[in-house]
């Protein structure tokens, strides 16, 4: 048997190494100082926070648009404790994101030690995985087996704890291995049975979600709707499986797609609040799934493939096709008539800023292949309408859990995988508050990035349904005009403030031709309300 020596960072690394880690996000604690070591004897790229919420959503945001583990080390204590929003986002978006802990020492356990807690059940219900990592000998094993889970369908994050004395001790292991991972294969029946029920449809949908991308199924959720015939939306990391110009490609109409389907095929997202919870009136419901832990419990729905979602696309692109050009023809209508509104509504003159606005000259300047990120409630709502992703792994927003401060991870972890690409994060001035700070990290580190701010003032995805429900709000008022520019400018980096329309696309032009990090701080319309109509329970 093959083995290596070195301390347990070494060891640590070495298997991070053989998995295809290529980068490690952290914030600096000595609890996991050998494998700070370990990086740096290796010449391993590290990325360092100002919070570790940071990391973990730098980790996360990697994982997504790489399909593989992306990774955030985190002292002991607080500093895991920082990181449980970030992992929680991770188990809500399946990303296969690992944690590396350190743990006070286990020869003193019980005693005191600085920064002694036992963070394993703590994070037990928002991992795959958790474990600590007992003895030094383990530590090869153990990352291996993390990452496998993490990697498994329905994927997801996993955490390790090193006891000090294991991080610091040194000795040998075994040489790690790379991690494998099993496909789930679908029942062929169940599969026939979905491909018979969206063959023989009058008026099929599909909705394709983040999975489809996770899956790298892309590819076969194409082929499957032209082989049938059959009009495509998306949401989350979705978006962009067929790009705009595609004949079966929707965004904008969705009610009258599901309001008038038969046959509602949801592939690689859950059933939840963001789809009505799989009620679409009369319609069947087919849910293809990457897992069957995933199958929806709380709708009946006529099938529910389960497994590897490039065998069950394909699998249904083999079934029967009906005729549907006066379906698709409908719905291009609609799709057109909102495409009309849309476009008004994002050149429209106003004295004061419509966040469609902002996104009309947006558009104009974003390549093809830029990453977008949102981080926002309302402002980011408006994202979700206006842009229109044209590549499958182009577009990261927080997902289900709806968590805030995701914006400075995400450009971190997207400017490092694509150095090339324009990375453009879209914040609420809410959200401005939970992770600006760290734009001094993407100076420091050289990691140039654009920022754009709605700044309206409030809260607003809680200020005007409040309004609504009460005829009042409280707690729902930020500071008007606050400059969230001249606050990146005293970290090191770039920006200004926009009042006026017309000066909309100049000041977005300067941000992308920076080279820094970049805040184009957008004074925008309080009184301009979301048209919300998501049931949130």
């Amino acid at each position: 048997m093959t083995t290596i020596e070195g301390h347990g960072g070494t060891l640590a690394l070495r298997a991070l190494q053989k998995a295809g880690v290529k980068e490690l996000f952290t914030l600096s604690g000595g609890h996991i100082f050998p494998l700070y070591d370990a990086a740096h004897e290796a010449g391993f790229p590290l990325y360092d926070v100002r919070h570790e919420q940071t990391a973990v959503f730098a980790a996360e945001a990697v994982a997504k648009l790489t399909r593989r583990p992306g990774v955030a080390a985190l002292t002991a204590g607080p500093g895991v404790t920082n990181g449980v929003s970030g992992l929680t986002s991770a188990y809500f978006n399946a990303a296969p994101v690992l944690v590396l802990g350190g743990r006070a020492p286990a020869f003193r356990w019980g005693s005191g030690s600085l920064q002694e807690i036992d963070h394993v059940p703590i994070v037990q219900s928002i991992t795959k995985h958790a474990a600590t990592v007992g003895a030094l000998e383990d530590v090869p094993t153990a990352v291996r087996h993390a990452i496998e889970a993490s990697l498994t369908p329905h994927r997801g994050p996993s955490f390790l704890d090193f006891p000090l004395e294991v991080m610091f001790s040194t000795g040998e292991a075994p040489e790690p291995q790379a991690p494998t991972v099993d496909i789930i294969e679908p029942d062929p029946g169940e599969v026939a049975k979905a491909a018979e029920i969206l063959g023989n449809a009058e008026r099929p949908v599909i909705i394709a979600g983040s999975d489809v991308y996770a899956s790298d199924a892309a590819g076969a959720l194409k082929e499957a709707a032209e082989a049938l015939g059959v009009p495509v939306f998306a949401n989350g990391m979705g978006r962009g499986v067929l790009p705009p110009e595609h004949p079966l490609a929707f965004a904008k109409a969705r009610r009258a797609a599901l309001s008038g389907a038969d046959v509602v095929a949801v592939v690689g997202t859950p059933l939840d609040f963001r789809l009505s919870f799989g009620d679409f009136g009369s319609a069947r419901v087919v849910h293809i799934v990457d897992a069957p832990s995933q199958r929806a419990q709380h709708v009946s729905v006529a099938a529910s493939p389960a497994g590897d979602l490039r065998q069950i696309l394909l699998g249904l692109s083999q079934g029967v096709r009906r005729e549907h050009a006066d379906w698709v023809s409908k719905l291009r209508e609609a799709e057109n008539a909102a495409a009309d509104k849309h476009a008004a509504e994002m050149a429209a003159e106003t004295e004061l800023i419509k966040p469609a606005r902002v996104y009309g000259e947006l558009r104009k300047v974003l390549d093809r292949d830029a990453i977008t990120i949102g981080d926002g409630g309302d402002f980011v709502s408006y994202a979700g309408r206006y842009l229109e992703p044209a590549m499958p792994g182009t577009w990261l927003d927080p997902g289900p859990y709806g968590c805030l401060g995701t914006g400075m991870g995400y450009a971190m972890g997207a400017r490092v995988t694509h150095p090339d690409r324009q990375i453009c994060v879209l914040m609420g001035d809410g959200a401005a508050g939970f992770s600006l700070m760290d734009v001094e990290s993407l100076v420091r580190q050289q990691l140039p990035v654009v920022i754009v701010v709605g700044n309206n003032g409030i809260w607003g995805l809680e200020k005007h349904p409040m309004r609504a429900m009460y005829g009042y709000d409280v707690a729902a008022d930020l500071q008007p005009g606050l400059r969230y520019d001249t606050v990146v400018q005293a970290l090191g980096g770039a920006g200004e403030t926009v009042s006026r329309a017309a000066d909309l696309g100049p000041a977005l032009r300067r941000a992308f031709d920076a080279g820094v990090p970049y805040l184009v701080n957008v004074l925008t319309d309080p009184d301009d309300v979301y048209p919300r109509s998501a049931n949130l329970a």
